[in-house]
């Protein structure tokens, strides 16, 4: 093989290669079901009980779930209806430069959870605990920096498994963490609770510090979070 004919190939694979990442938005994946239907929010509520805030402006606009804070510093919590233990989960997500929130897994009314973070200047797609210790956390590959598309749309895939939960994490359909925990870490032992976005109390914001990336409860006034094509599938 010339040495031309391997770098048109070379080529095609790395094109093909972004292609099937970029192939991940825009298209629920086969065997999952909708839990956002583009129009309402039905299935859904406002946590009228956690610290985060008890006001967001949560609202539905070209098929998408929007999250605003109500009045600016306020956030909140938006959780589905439904609790969910073993579960595949889809989500796309266009997040605002400056604004921080978070992907809720088996979360408490209160916001106790394991935490998908989403904060484009310091860790998206790493897990976290809120209200409770996680005993392994995770850090998405350096792989996060060549798939994420700022101000734009990106997908999420996560698989929780098992009462001391097995969790892995694809970001635009590459993967970005696989991690066993040793215990489950939820309060009084449950194995289940409800999905949530979280939209980050807080009225700290100044460009400068942003540009540094220096900051973790900002919220940019008038900036949104974005959801859209949001599915699932009940695991054994």
């Amino acid at each position: 093989m010339t040495t031309t004919l391997i770098a048109a190939v070379a080529a095609a694979g790395l094109l093909l290669g972004s292609g099937s990442a970029a192939a991940q938005v825009g298209k629920i994946p086969d065997g999952l079901t909708r839990i956002f239907d583009g129009k309402t929010t039905k299935g859904w509520h406002v946590s009228r009980t956690t610290r985060h805030g008890t006001t967001p402006n949560v609202f539905v606009e070209n098929g998408e779930l929007v999250l605003k804070q109500r009045p600016f510093g306020q956030g909140g919590l938006l959780f589905t209806d439904k609790a969910y233990h073993n579960f595949d989960l889809y989500l796309e997500v266009k997040a605002a430069w400056g604004c921080n929130s978070g992907i809720f897994l088996r979360s408490t009314e209160e916001g106790s959870a394991y935490q998908i973070e989403l904060d484009q200047t310091r860790g998206t797609g790493a897990l976290l605990g809120e209200g409770m210790r996680v005993s392994v956390g995770a850090r998405p590959t350096e792989a996060v920096n060549k798939v994420w598309r700022i101000d734009d749309w990106n997908s999420f895939r996560i698989r929780m498994e098992g009462d001391a939960p097995h969790i892995t994490e694809w970001i635009n359909g590459d993967q970005m963490f696989d991690v066993q925990e040793p215990v489950n870490d939820k309060i009084a032992g449950k194995t289940a609770g409800l999905i949530g976005l979280q939209l980050h109390y807080g009225t700290v914001y100044d460009p400068a510090i942003a540009e540094t990336m220096n900051f973790w409860s900002s919220w940019k006034p008038d900036a949104a979070y974005r959801f859209r094509n949001i599915a699932i599938k009940e695991l054994p």
